[in-house]
């Protein structure tokens, strides 16, 4: 075996007056706190652009002709009924997906069946698929000549489809990654000590996915409440019955009133902010006590 004459020579040496610290530096730790300032401040210009700017000038064009011109837009009896379809039908999609997201994301991991992988592929479909052209899939299933038997053109639950088509994944793509990461050793704990199937769900399996769930179910609200082209021809925008706010918009826009319908844009903002709060709070929440449980 051979060894060292000077033992000493290998090791680093210290910066006087600094016991312990090595003089050996990684490349490029020297500038790191320079490096991350310059990464934060490319991050926020490119937020910045994208998003707050768009997001204060709709807020500037709301604003235009001040807060009785606000008001009037969004209390009008059109705007109130455009929100109330918006709104109600919204909420009905999210219940149904937050359900049926849960249980096709649960098939697709726990599950093992012939074209698994086509299925899985097909749950990004709405996201590829022009939303004008998914309007056109629902009218044809749906519509006078339905091949089906349904016609649903102009009623809310046809609106209320389509609204489900384009939601779906994000419940799907939201659950999906924590179910693969769970334990099966907590659930096969649970197993063997006597607990059935539907407690082991309820009591282990829930409590981890409800942070993800309740996030997928927020997005899948949000871009229910604004989604305008997979509904424009299903619905018909038939007011009071059909036309949701995005449609609204739209006519507002058409007759020049551009300070009416970034108002009820702004609204719309507001209620999509606040859902995806409450929402990402109630997750957190119930991610600490499923930490603290541990």
């Amino acid at each position: 075996m051979t060894t060292l004459d000077n033992p000493e020579a290998i090791r680093p040496e210290l910066t006087p007056g600094e016991p312990g610290r090595s003089r050996i530096q990684i490349p490029g730790s020297g500038n790191r706190y320079g490096s991350t300032s310059l990464r934060v401040g490319a991050a926020t210009l490119w937020l910045s652009v994208i998003v707050l700017l768009p997001l204060a000038a709709i807020l500037w064009q709301s604003a235009k002709g001040g807060w009785g011109a606000f008001y009037s837009a969004v209390t009008s009896n059109a705007a109130i009924e455009s929100f109330k379809v918006t709104i109600g039908i919204s909420i009905g999609v999210t219940i149904v997906n937050a359900f049926f997201g849960l249980l096709v994301a649960w098939v697709l991991t726990r599950d093992d069946f012939p074209g698994r992988r086509l299925v899985d592929a097909v749950i990004d479909l709405p996201f590829a698929l022009p939303t004008i052209v998914a309007s056109l899939v629902m009218l044809a299933l749906y519509g006078p000549a339905s091949p089906v038997g349904l016609h649903l053109q102009h009623t809310r639950w046809g609106v209320g489809i389509a609204l489900l088509f384009v939601t779906l994944p994000f419940v799907v793509r939201s659950v999906q990654p924590v179910l693969l990461e769970l334990d099966h050793e907590v659930e096969q704990a649970a197993a063997s000590l006597g607990a059935s199937n539907l407690v082991i769900f309820t009591k282990v399996i829930l409590p981890a996915l409800m942070p993800a769930l309740l996030s997928g179910a927020g997005l899948a609200f949000s871009r229910a409440i604004g989604e305008f082209g997979s509904v424009v021809l299903i619905g018909g925008a038939v007011p009071g019955e059909t036309e949701v706010s995005s449609q609204w918009i739209r006519t507002l826009i058409e007759n020049d009133d551009r300070t009416g319908a970034a108002a009820i844009s702004i609204v719309l903002l507001a209620i999509s902010f606040v859902v995806l709060f409450i929402l990402r709070a109630i997750g957190s929440r119930t991610a600490r006590r499923e930490e603290m449980s541990r």
